[in-house]
């Protein structure tokens, strides 16, 4: 296909496309991260899975083949859908995290795609926190490389349970089936020591093979096209929240207490407003506030904050639950402040001023033993000194190794000594509480993120 050429997908008619909509079901929301080396096509693949599901307006099509034609392509290049900053254009690669949203007939999606360099390692992290799945992109060409181990890692370490290899660019090894057996194999001599569930499948981002359409070259594969993959898999993290909806979560964003002296009925009012990260919580249930330990109950549930000009009984909930911003109103005057949290009574975190995490160091300042950074653990904000160093993993053979200090990019068993208590869980149990960043108190940088556990 020439850069001239209209790209224009196929439009399903209205009857056929109502159709579909009433015979499928509703999948829910996915996340999925792509990731991997440089120059392994995750830009391109996104492109392609937007462009042959529909998810591309006609106005953005024009756009990508003006600007292929003025860089003298021949083709369309799909990978400049994600690569939307200057310096991604003009270098070809992905420096910043691109989200982009799509849907078919059966679940809506959210993409990641992280970059594929080194130095941008602190992006892929961030961007990995949410995902449910992680396609981990690797060129038939050049076979697993460090960053491809490295961001396998890192999906293992940011709990996402479901990874799916896709060999890419099978069109420049002939289609080889022997090539993909010989990927395989190395990456799962590599995923056995990390106890992941990996799905491998060939693929064409350039041509479209086996990412919506199974197209005529790899007829030796007769496994799911990626699209099939993502259509069943589960939201992990979704059915993760379902296992522990008994275990209220609820970090203090904001005390709210409106000056309106026209309106008698806001003079005494006190809500605490945030997002529930974890669980449910209902009127009249008992909850338990940390790291005071005071105990007390829900009065009122409301959506709208009390200064709304609705009436009173407009917004208030009986209930709310996992991922909905509330205000929450309680029986007892009890002292509580952003960065407290408010929990069910049974199965409370852990409130401690020691933690214990694996962290990944995204400074290109090494991390300095001596001295003190700040630590971001849901809305809390507490002083911190580097404890120790258990060891620093080898990414390429996953050894644990001493050391003194961290640089840019290295993964490490780590402590620190809190000046104010947390109240965490394993990241494993809650991504929310069982996450913080470091931040460089100087600069104001974030410097770390790690994962309790």
């Amino acid at each position: 296909m020439s850069a001239s050429e209209t790209l224009t997908p196929p439009a399903a008619t209205t009857a056929s496309a109502n159709t579909v909509a009433a015979a499928t079901p509703d999948n829910g929301l996915l996340r999925f991260l792509t990731c991997g080396s440089v120059d392994d096509g995750k830009s391109t693949l996104i492109g392609r899975l937007l462009y042959d599901t529909r998810g591309i307006l006609a106005d953005t099509l024009h756009a990508i083949e003006r600007t292929s034609q003025k860089r003298g392509l021949s083709a369309v290049d799909l990978s400049l859908l994600t690569d939307g900053l200057q310096a991604e254009r003009e270098q070809g690669i992905t420096i910043d995290v691109a989200y982009r949203y799509f849907s078919t007939g059966t679940r809506k999606y959210i993409i990641a795609d992280a970059p594929g360099h080194e130095q941008y390692t602190r992006n892929m992290v961030t961007a990995a926190s949410t995902a449910d799945l992680a396609i981990i992109l690797i060129d038939a060409r050049r076979g697993v490389l460090t960053q491809t181990r490295r961001h396998s890692y890192l999906a293992k370490l940011m709990n996402i349970p479901r990874l799916v290899v896709a060999v890419n660019k099978m069109d420049l090894v002939g289609y080889d089936a022997a090539r993909f057996e010989e990927i395989r194999a190395d990456y799962e001599a590599f995923a056995r020591q990390l106890d992941i569930d990996v799905r491998f499948i060939p693929i064409s981002a350039l041509n479209g093979d086996m990412i919506v359409e199974r197209g005529d070259s790899l007829a030796w594969y007769d496994g799911p096209t990626l699209l099939e993959l993502l259509e069943s898999a589960p939201a992990a993290h979704a059915a993760g929240r379902a296992r522990h909806h008994d275990a209220l979560r609820f970090p203090v964003q904001y005390v709210c207490r409106p000056q309106d002296s026209a309106n008698p009925e806001l003079h005494d009012f006190r809500g605490f407003m945030g997002r529930v990260e974890a669980g449910s919580v209902a009127v009249g249930e008992r909850v338990t506030v940390l790291p005071s330990g005071r105990e007390t109950r829900v009065r009122e549930i409301r959506l709208l904050s009390a200064d709304s000009h609705d009436s009173a009984n407009e917004g208030q909930r009986a209930r709310a639950v996992t991922g909905e911003s509330v205000t929450l109103l309680l029986d007892d005057e009890i002292d509580i402040s952003r960065g407290d949290m408010i929990v069910g009574p049974d199965n409370a975190p852990t409130v401690t001023r020691r933690i214990e995490a694996m962290l990944c160091w995204l400074s290109e300042s090494p991390l300095d033993p001596r001295r003190k950074y700040l630590i971001r653990h849901t809305t809390r904000e507490s002083k911190a000194l580097l404890d120790g160093i258990d060891y620093c993993i080898d990414i390429n053979s996953l050894e644990q190794q001493a050391a003194t200090q961290l640089e840019m990019n290295d993964i490490a068993r780590v402590s620190f000594r809190l000046a104010q208590p947390l109240a965490v869980d394993t990241y494993t149990d809650q991504r929310a509480t069982g996450a913080f960043i470091v931040i460089d108190e100087a600069s104001n940088n974030t410097v770390g993120a790690g994962m309790i556990g």
